[in-house]
């Protein structure tokens, strides 16, 4: 397979409700593709014993993100609710360009809609439905992570989620998971191998 050696200008997102399979999909596809780069997400929620500033998340107070809103210094946030923001800062993903790797997204489906918007044909978008929403429900029960009333918050979400699918311009529907692992490799695959414009010659 040939594949420019300068990934520079490209990005690949990940979208999809929670359940669909978008993360495992996500992780495969790190280890396939060494030069694939997470971009890690900015967030004011407190930090768990277990994560790492830098590593997990870029954790951030409010103050601080509000003054980086401001600054207009995000791709993409959402306030889930009062001060607990979560965002993409643009230095994270020109962090991971300006390496020359390939800045990788797994974000819900309004920033992503977002994040299409601001890089256009630099961006590989691929949008992870379940194939079902009875199939879903199935696979978060199955978690046993779930109280009776999150569970219902997140299946609600999806339904919405699930309208914008179309709105991608590639669609993968997760029926076996080793199935959905290989198309996205595919589509990654042909994605890298295409010439895309860097856009800093076009200006």
């Amino acid at each position: 397979m040939k594949i420019n050696p300068s990934f520079r200008h490209k990005l690949v997102l990940f979208c999809g409700p929670s359940g669909s399979g978008k993360t495992t999909i996500v992780h495969h596809l790190m280890s396939v593709f060494p030069q694939m780069r997470f971009s890690i997400s900015a967030t004011t929620r407190e930090q768990r014993i277990n994560e790492v500033d830098g590593k997990d998340y870029h954790f951030l107070t409010p103050e601080i993100f509000k003054e980086k809103l401001k600054n207009e210094e995000f791709l993409e946030w959402e306030e889930v609710y009062e001060d607990r923001f979560y965002g993409t800062l643009k230095s994270e993903v020109e962090r991971i360009l300006q390496d020359g790797n390939i800045a990788l997204f797994d974000v819900d489906v309004e920033g992503g809609l977002q994040i299409r918007k601001y890089f256009g044909r630099q961006l590989l978008d691929v949008f992870v439905m379940p194939p079902s929403i009875d199939e879903l429900h199935k696979r978060l029960v199955g978690r046993a992570t779930e109280s009776e009333e999150s569970l219902f918050k997140r299946l609600s979400k999806a339904e919405k989620e699930m309208k914008y699918a179309y709105h991608f311009n590639n669609v993968i529907v997760n029926v076996v998971l080793e199935d959905a692992k290989r198309e996205a490799e595919l589509m990654v695959r042909h994605f890298l191998e295409d010439e895309v414009p860097d856009p800093s010659e076009e200006l």
